[in-house]
């Protein structure tokens, strides 16, 4: 089949336009970015595995009532998705101390929060991304009070649903980010989930030895990022137990690597 017109490319993936209208393909690439595309690289099968677990993720969410734009997966590397006016905020989810937050405020990085924190940043690259408060973003017309509220709401049940989630396979969710976007009917819209959730976009780390199973490991230059992605996979069920080169052993990465 031959392919259909391009949309939209990002750092992570790529837009098609879909099949029937109000649909779209998005397609997951290998590309690594860090520290707003400073830092590149690519990350052999990431885009495969991101794939299944974002779809395994936002299955599970669709099922306790959090609407998303995911339709369903057409293959290794492609989903069917809706088409959505993305909001321009990301939704960071903190429940750990880590990365930006511990360098800023200076907290010891693993630090437990008192309470769980939503931050907003604005999308733009050539910005750096800032981080920006609701009167911001109601000020500058980035989103509207309903929608804000309905963005945080979703967020707080996602945190509670995939924090539990990711307990029960041995992994500390530490923090996330979220992106929303509208579906219009007529003059109404509504604020749905859309993007990925993958170790892209989430700090997990292994509750017994503290091992990080993200793209910290390419941030970091800690090497492993297939095992760790892959190991991710492992535990929510979508790799065989024992697959031949299916998982790689993070603890013998480190021996191999002299740490």
């Amino acid at each position: 089949m031959a392919r259909r017109r391009q949309i939209y490319e990002g750092k992570a993936k790529i837009l098609y336009e879909g099949p029937e209208p109000g649909t779209l393909i998005q397609y997951f690439k290998d590309d690594a970015t860090a520290f707003n595309a400073q830092k590149k690289g690519t990350i052999s099968g990431k885009g495969v595995l991101n794939n299944r677990i974002s779809e395994h993720i936002f299955t599970l969410l669709g099922s306790i009532g959090i609407p998303t734009h995911f339709i369903r997966r057409l293959n290794m590397r492609e989903q069917l998705i809706r088409q959505v006016e993305i909001v321009p905020i990301e939704v960071v989810v903190r429940n750990v101390a880590a990365g930006s937050l511990s360098k800023k405020l200076g907290i010891e990085e693993g630090t437990q929060l008192p309470r769980t924190i939503v931050e907003y940043y604005f999308k733009d690259d050539a910005l750096g991304d800032p981080m920006v408060t609701d009167e911001h973003i109601l000020c500058f017309g980035w989103a509207s009070q309903e929608e804000l509220h309905d963005m945080a709401d979703m967020a707080i049940r996602v945190n509670d649903f995939m924090s539990g989630l990711f307990a029960g396979i041995g992994i500390r969710l530490v923090d996330f980010k979220l992106e929303f976007g509208r579906i219009w009917d007529n003059d109404y819209s509504r604020i749905i989930l859309a993007d990925e959730i993958s170790p892209d976009g989430c700090r997990l780390w292994d509750m017994v030895s503290g091992e990080k199973l993200d793209k910290d490991r390419f941030r970091r230059d800690l090497g492993g990022e297939v095992e760790a992605y892959q190991e991710v996979a492992r535990r929510l069920g979508l790799l065989p137990e024992g697959a031949d080169s299916a998982v790689l052993d993070l603890e013998s990465h480190r021996k191999r690597r002299g740490k």
